[in-house]
């Protein structure tokens, strides 16, 4: 009995990567209801999502990596390969460039 580590389908590999973006998601967001006047911001209106366009915009960045866990796993080789490099490039300059317009100090 040999020792060997089971290969495991890039497809797989690249819907857990998703799946992984989307649990930083999640532990952002709940953490980040753990600052000070946060909640009373989203109670009283004064948050940053406090216009439907913004509102819409943020959900149509968290539905993309949502299908992309779907979608990484359903679509054709060459199409997967094309979306998930360009949005992938796309979500990490987007959140390169919210992370150095926070102010974190």
């Amino acid at each position: 009995m040999s020792k060997q580590d089971n290969k495991i389908d890039i497809r797989i590999q690249l819907a857990f990567m998703w799946t992984s973006l989307m649990f930083c998601y999640i532990y952002c967001d709940y953490f980040d209801l753990y600052t000070p006047d946060k909640i009373s911001g989203i109670i009283n209106g004064t948050s940053m999502l406090n216009d439907p366009w913004k509102l819409f915009a943020a959900s149509v960045l968290l539905v993309i990596p949502s299908l992309m866990i779907y979608l990484s796993i359903s679509l054709p080789p060459k199409i997967n390969r094309l979306l998930n490099i360009g949005l992938g490039v796309f979500f990490a300059l987007l959140l390169s460039l919210i992370l150095t317009s926070l102010d974190l100090g």
